[in-house]
């Protein structure tokens, strides 16, 4: 398969791992998007970064990998989602999509502050995304309330005084 036989393929990569995504394959999706965007490198790593050629084929690998990491929240892979998401936003500070799913992967694993930011700079760049953003946030703090009331009562009765018992001899 020559380049231009792999570049016209990748749209109908990208086409069956939504179809798969709305069927609830999940596993499948995100192979077909991992393939999608292996060719996109593959094309890319013959162009010189930065040059035309080489931004058009990073922009087309850029909504492969936002659903890529999609299918790998689902999957509990939040450190990879956060890595991948990271690296879109090196590039792309402005994603909104990247931050939003980078904010939730942060949530995920307990990095309240990190989200936060993320979701707060998800609110600036998107109003419109207030309702969900509060959803989150509430999901959030009420798993962190949780995970308070679980520590307490764990560790409850271990600093405690022992009962006293009367010494015999």
């Amino acid at each position: 398969m020559n380049d231009k036989e792999k570049l016209d393929l990748v749209p109908q990569i990208h086409e069956e791992g939504n179809m798969l995504y709305k069927q609830g394959q999940i596993n499948e999706a995100m192979e077909k998007y991992y393939n999608g965007i292996a060719c996109l490198k593959n094309l890319q790593m013959k162009e010189h970064p930065g040059d035309g050629t080489w931004l058009k084929l990073d922009h087309m690998i850029t909504p492969l990998l936002l659903n890529y990491c999609q299918c790998k929240l689902l999957q509990g892979q939040y450190y990879e989602v956060i890595d991948h998401c990271s690296s879109l936003l090196f590039k792309y500070e402005d994603n909104v999509k990247a931050l939003y799913k980078r904010a939730k992967a942060h949530a995920a694993v307990w990095n309240e502050r990190e989200a936060r930011a993320d979701f707060a700079k998800v609110l600036e760049l998107d109003p419109s995304l207030e309702q969900s953003i509060a959803k989150e946030l509430r999901v959030m703090e009420d798993k962190i309330r949780a995970k308070d009331k679980e520590e307490k009562n764990r560790y409850k009765g271990l600093f405690s005084a022992p009962p006293a018992t009367a010494m015999t001899g």
